[in-house]
């Protein structure tokens, strides 16, 4: 089928607007090589990675790798997260002890121990706005945002009732202290390129 008779198709097809159904609309686009597509609160982004956004995401990477096994630690993996349609592909997961896939082969939200998103210009109110409720509201203990355009990264931690009760921001060049959550290690910035 082309492009048109699929748009065409999934336009007249009455069918209840689910994660699933929204992810094999994504897969039958023309989705641009070298593009991250996601869910978030049933809206679709996708975001061009660039060489500044994927050295922090690999040096984030190779630092978690320290404390965790190469098959707990994702990158770009869909996972579904409470809330409406919000299936994210976060660009660093690490994953507890003993986490398993659900029902569908997916891993679960609930085995999430820490979460990094790598700020992309067009998308950054995502991760500042929504991804960060969502990810509160999932009880992930550590979520950390870093932003290139500012130099500077923002942890958040002790999940509530939806929201952060605890975060701290510095420049690139500061540590970021985990020690004290279930991360247990140090991260180093001084590494982080800036756009």
């Amino acid at each position: 089928m082309t492009v048109l008779a699929d748009r065409i198709e999934m336009a007249e097809e009455s069918v209840e607007l689910t994660l699933d159904v929204l992810f094999e609309w994504l897969e039958k686009l023309p989705v641009p090589e070298g593009y991250k597509a996601e869910i978030v609160g049933g809206h679709i982004f996708m975001t061009p990675q660039r060489d500044t956004h994927w050295d922090i995401i690999a040096d984030i990477y190779d630092q978690l790798r320290t404390n965790y096994p190469r098959k707990r630690v994702k990158s770009d993996v869909r996972m579904d997260y409470p809330g409406h349609l919000n299936g994210f592909a976060s660009d660093v997961v690490a994953l507890g002890e003993g986490a398993e896939k659900d029902d569908k082969g997916r891993w679960r939200h609930e085995d999430v121990e820490f979460v990094a998103e790598v700020i992309s210009s067009k998308t950054a109110a995502n991760d500042y706005g929504p991804k960060k409720d969502t990810y509160a509201t999932a009880g992930v203990p550590v979520y950390l945002i870093v932003d290139p355009y500012t130099g500077e990264w923002h942890l958040h931690t002790l999940p509530k009732d939806g929201a952060y009760h605890a975060t701290v921001s510095f420049g690139f060049g500061e540590d970021i202290d985990l020690t004290d959550t279930p991360v247990g290690l140090v991260l180093k910035t001084d590494g982080f390129p800036r756009d």
